[in-house]
């Protein structure tokens, strides 16, 4: 009786791993890279949320939205409610911001590109539930959510 394909794919292997030591390197260095990244998501103190999360944590919680969208992306759309604050003035320290510390804050942006450097601001300063949008203001869109438009 032959082998089970799992032995014979056992069996070369090493043989392959010496053949093509590059490309086994190559692998063994993008599964480390995965697993950094995947610790590094499940250690940071904020969350990221869907928009159907977002959606769920707005009707259970009224947070405090923080759009950092640059102003003319923001006037053509944003997640109604949201504040738009410019990330150039982005302030966690700022004495309004503050007053919402033990709110929870989501924080987006149009892609969901510079989110996460805002959200690590704030845990930085003291904030306990911080959240951000994934994907971002288009994300909420493409999940065919209400989209507001103007200055707010």
């Amino acid at each position: 009786m032959p082998g089970s394909p799992m032995n014979d794919i056992l069996h070369k292997l090493p043989q392959f791993v010496s053949n093509h030591w590059e490309l086994s390197l190559l692998f063994v260095a993008l599964v480390i890279a995965l697993l950094v990244t995947q610790v590094m998501v499940l250690l940071r103190k904020y969350k990221e949320l869907t928009p159907a999360g977002l959606t769920q944590l707005i009707n259970r919680d009224n947070p405090l939205l923080i759009d950092l969208s640059a102003i003319a992306d923001f006037e053509k759309m944003h997640v109604p409610g949201a504040k738009h604050v410019a990330m150039s003035q982005f302030d966690p320290e700022h004495k309004d911001l503050v007053k919402a510390r033990e709110l929870p804050v989501v924080v987006m942006d149009k892609d969901g590109r510079t989110s996460d450097g805002a959200a690590q601001r704030l845990i930085k300063a003291g904030f306990t539930r911080v959240y951000t949008l994934g994907g971002g203001v288009l994300a909420w869109q493409q999940a065919q959510l209400p989209v507001a438009k103007g200055k707010n």
